[in-house]
C-alpha cells in the first residue's frame, strides 16, 4: 500500500483516544496510561464482561478495551467497551475474529507467536470482510528458547524458559504494507519502549495490571522519543499544544544532558567558565545546527543557543564554587 493510502485510512479512534495517522504515540494498559484494558481470559471466564468493564469504569473515566474469553462476552462488549482485544495466542481463531469485527467497535490484534506477517496482515481484510476496518495491529513478538550447549569446552548456562522477542522490524513492514496503526507489546516491561517508538510503532501495549511505573517509563519513552520520530500535525489549538509539550519534554532533557557533558568540558579545559569561551567553536556550532533547523537559520538559532551556553557555564561556575566550599 502506497503512503498515501495510509494517510487516507488516518487514525483508529478508541472512543475519545486517535491511535495512528498524525497524533502522538499512545500508552495502553493500566493505571497512568491514555486507555485501559481488560482481559476475561486472565479470568477464565468467570468474570462476566459487565462486572469487568464496571470495575475498570469505577476507576477511569477514559477508554475501556476488552478482550473476551469467549464470543459470550460480545454482547456485553459491545455494550460498554471502546474497542476489543484480541489476543496473540487466539489471533487465528477466525469464528472469534469475525464476530468481534462485527461489533462494529475498533479491533486491536495481537499477533500470534507463529504467525507470519501474511497471517497476521489477513485479519485485517477477516476485520473489512465484516464491514469493519478499524483495525490495530500489536507487535507482540516470537517465543524463543536457549539453546544449552558448550562453547570453547566450557560449559553453557541451562537453556532459559522462553522469551519473547519483539520484531520491530516486522512491525514497520506491517505498518506500511497494511496501513493500519501498529503497537507493540511491552507487558509490565518497558525496557524496549524508546526503541518501539523509535521504530515507528502509533502505540505502546502493556499488561492489563502493569506496575504504574512501567506506565510512567512508557510515557516518557513516547514523550520524549515521539517528540523527536514522530511529525505530528496537530488540528486543534488543544492537540498543538500538547504537541509543544511533548518538544519541550525532550528539550529539556537534552538540555540537561548538554549542561551535565558541558560541565564536563569545563572540568577538563585549561582554563574554563566564561574566560575560556570559544566563540569561533559557537559560530561553528550554530551554522552546523542551522543546516538542521533552516526555519530558523542562523540568525534565529545564534541568540538561542548563547543562552543555552551562558546558562551551562554559569553551571559549572556555581559547581566550581560548591566544591571549592
Amino acid at each position: 500500500m502506497s503512503l498515501t493510502a495510509r494517510a487516507e485510512r488516518g487514525a483508529v479512534h478508541l472512543g475519545t483516544l486517535a491511535v495512528g495517522a498524525t497524533g502522538p504515540a499512545v500508552v495502553i494498559g493500566g493505571a497512568g496510561a491514555d486507555a485501559r484494558w481488560v482481559s476475561l481470559r486472565d479470568h477464565h471466564g468467570r468474570v462476566p464482561a459487565a462486572e469487568a468493564l464496571a470495575g475498570v469504569r469505577a476507576q477511569w473515566a477514559g477508554p475501556v478495551l476488552v478482550e473476551p474469553f469467549s464470543s459470550a462476552d460480545l454482547a456485553e462488549i459491545a455494550a460498554g467497551a471502546d474497542g476489543v482485544v484480541v489476543g496473540a495466542d487466539w489471533m487465528q481463531d477466525f469464528r472469534l475474529v469475525r464476530a468481534v469485527a462485527g461489533l462494529g467497535l475498533p479491533v486491536l490484534v495481537q499477533r500470534g507467536p507463529a504467525a507470519t506477517l501474511e497471517e497476521w496482515l489477513a485479519i485485517g481484510d477477516y476485520c473489512v470482510a465484516e464491514g469493519n476496518d478499524q483495525v490495530v495491529l500489536c507487535e507482540s513478538g516470537s517465543r524463543v528458547r536457549a539453546a544449552a550447549g558448550r562453547t570453547g569446552g566450557a560449559a553453557a548456562p541451562p537453556a532459559r524458559p522462553a522469551d519473547t522477542v519483539l520484531d520491530l522490524a516486522l512491525m514497520r513492514e506491517a505498518r506500511e504494507r497494511s496501513g493500519r496503526p501498529v503497537m507493540a507489546w511491552l507487558g509490565d516491561d518497558p525496557a524496549l519502549a524508546a526503541a518501539a517508538v523509535a521504530a515507528g510503532a502509533d502505540g505502546l501495549l502493556l499488561a492489563p495490571d502493569a506496575a504504574p511505573e512501567t506506565a510512567a517509563a512508557a510515557q516518557e519513552a513516547v514523550t520524549v522519543i515521539g517528540a523527536v520520530t514522530r511529525r505530528e500535525e496537530p488540528d486543534s489549538v488543544l492537540a498543538a499544544r500538547g504537541a509543544v509539550d511533548r518538544v519541550d519534554a525532550a528539550l529539556a532533557v537534552l538540555l540537561e544532558r548538554r549542561a551535565e557533558l558541558a560541565g564536563t568540558i569545563q572540568r577538563l579545559k585549561p582554563v574554563g567558565g566564561f574566560a575560556g569561551r570559544d566563540m569561533d567553536r559557537e559560530r561553528r556550532l550554530v551554522a552546523a545546527m542551522a543546516r538542521r533547523a533552516p526555519a530558523l537559520g542562523e540568525a534565529g538559532l545564534a541568540p538561542v543557543m548563547n543562552a543555552v551556553i551562558e546558562a551551562g557555564l554559569r553551571l559549572a561556575e556555581e559547581r566550581r564554587a560548591a566544591r571549592r566550599d
